[in-house]
């Protein structure tokens, strides 16, 4: 990807309040997000020529690992994880912010930035951002991370 995750125009932000400390989301995003690169997705990552097609690199995810359709460009445990990736239609970046808010509570943020060049990316933009196919996934995304963390915490 050539340009910072940051740096791309921003397309919107989701967030969960998780009853669990932020390590215990952190561990819970990861699994979440390796089981989200399953064989479904990577069919999916292929068709739409993502750079990144498999699951690659040093694993639990860090600087250099990758999934597909995403490779992890920062990995600051337990508060930043920065995905970005790039296929025909699309560069992106679903940067997750953890922000512990109490003790046992975590606010997890999904920010989503892209960019979407071409009349090919213009349609894709419209079957994907627009249709809201993009809020319901990133939504599953938080929920499963929100489930797996509140059903993994330690008992207090």
């Amino acid at each position: 990807m050539s340009l910072a995750p940051a740096s791309l125009p921003f397309v919107d932000e989701h967030s969960v309040a998780i009853e669990a400390d932020r390590e215990a989301s952190w561990v819970s995003l990861q699994r979440v997000l390796e089981a989200t690169g399953s064989s479904g997705f990577a069919r999916y990552a292929r068709l739409i020529r993502a750079v990144d097609t498999a699951a690659s690199g040093p694993r639990p995810l860090s600087a250099g690992s990758a999934f597909p359709g995403f490779h992890v460009v920062t990995a600051d445990e337990p508060q930043h994880l920065a995905l970005a990736g790039r296929h025909s239609f699309s560069d992106y970046a679903l940067i997750f912010h953890l922000d512990e808010v109490a003790p046992g509570r975590t606010v997890l943020r999904a920010e989503t930035r892209a960019e979407f060049p071409g009349v090919h990316g213009a349609i894709y933009r419209m079957l994907v951002i627009r249709s809201r196919a993009h809020v319901l996934a990133t939504r599953r995304i938080l929920s499963a991370v929100k489930r797996t963390a509140e059903q993994h915490r330690p008992l207090r």
